[in-house]
């Protein structure tokens, strides 16, 4: 059961059901059809990250490092879209040029999740429990916030596409800023929801850019796919952002906009598993992945608590999502590439 479940043993012999968290809220519109045990899945992600913020949050304060971060739980909704925008612009010194000038989405939000870094907010990729069995579906599971003054927490889903990654990791920095703790996935229906994909959406593609696109809810499917295609390409966003951007504008209804997420979605899925065909047998190491997921922010800080006697490998290996006896060798491959 234990296992099944994702759970301490100790949790079978409580007297009573353990409360669920009241720190987190589910933000999530999930249709009907999806499997509960997806929706478990998610909920032990949940469970882990929020075990390793809590880890790092009593380093830090053991440590007297504990600085509060003033951006957090900063702004309210009646602020509007643009405030919050400017805010994490400045706050980050985000450059949407620097942003588009780097070589694909990969890079880009590279760029983007090491300056969320640099203030202080930790921003892991998560694809899956510990092998392919627990692969966390996208659609349930897109991303985590927790919006703690001291040691902020930013998850993303890894099985999402590169270009998804970004906008994901801007729609949480808008809880943060909000200071909203919890899940985000499924349909945009919820009006916090649409809130933080209308601030991520404006972040990463402004309004005013919209008029280079000649796109209506008249326009043919593969007409209109081509034109997003390559007007999201230049500015390494996602084609469903761009199609999102026009349903918010008024130039799609919600329908159209649906059909396009969908014909992308499962072309992102096809190109993904032709791309893993042809690297069968090759691809990227254990331990690269694991440093790529982990992001350097995150290594760099438990290596240096482990090395001050503060976390113990068993507690490192924890907060890693590792186990114990890879912990170090994962710093000797970091350490000998900084390459992430």
């Amino acid at each position: 059961m234990a296992k099944k479940y994702r759970r301490p043993l100790i949790t079978f012999y409580l007297k009573d059901i353990p409360p669920a968290n009241k720190l987190l809220a589910d933000f999530r519109t999930l249709s009907e059809t999806v499997d509960e045990v997806d929706v478990g899945l998610s909920d032990a992600v949940v469970r882990d990250i929020l075990a390793r913020q809590i880890l790092i949050k009593g380093c830090l304060e053991e440590i007297g490092d504990a600085e509060k971060l003033i951006f957090i739980d900063s702004k309210k909704q009646v602020d509007g879209v643009a405030s919050i925008v400017s805010s994490i612009k400045k706050e980050l010194r985000f450059s949407l040029d620097a942003f588009r000038s780097e070589k694909d989405p990969k890079e880009a939000f590279t760029y983007f999740r090491t300056l969320t870094e640099n203030a202080g907010i930790f921003v892991i990729l998560v694809d899956n429990l510990g092998n392919h069995h627990s692969t966390i579906n996208v659609e349930v599971f897109r991303g985590f916030a927790f919006a703690d003054e001291t040691a902020p927490f930013i998850a993303i889903n890894a099985n999402d596409s590169p270009s998804a990654w970004s906008f994901t990791l801007a729609h949480e920095l808008a809880h943060l800023w909000l200071g909203n703790c919890g899940v985000s996935g499924g349909k945009p229906r919820r009006n916090i929801e649409k809130f933080c994909n209308d601030v991520a959406s404006e972040l990463l593609l402004p309004n005013h850019e919209l008029r280079y696109l000649e796109i209506d809810q008249r326009s043919p499917l593969q007409s209109a796919m081509d034109q997003i295609r390559e007007f999201s390409k230049e500015r390494k966003v996602s084609n469903t952002l761009v199609a999102y951007k026009l349903y918010r504008e008024g130039s799609l209804s919600f329908e159209k906009y649906q059909k396009f997420q969908t014909v992308f979605r499962e072309f992102f899925i096809n190109q993904r598993r032709k791309e893993r065909e042809h690297r069968a047998g090759g691809g990227p190491s254990y331990y690269k992945i694991r440093k790529h997921r982990l992001g350097k922010n995150l290594l760099r800080f438990v290596e240096q608590m482990m090395h001050e006697g503060n976390l113990t490998p068993t507690k490192a290996s924890k907060v890693l999502g590792i186990n114990a006896n890879k912990v170090y060798t994962l710093f000797e491959q970091a350490n000998s590439n900084q390459s992430i």
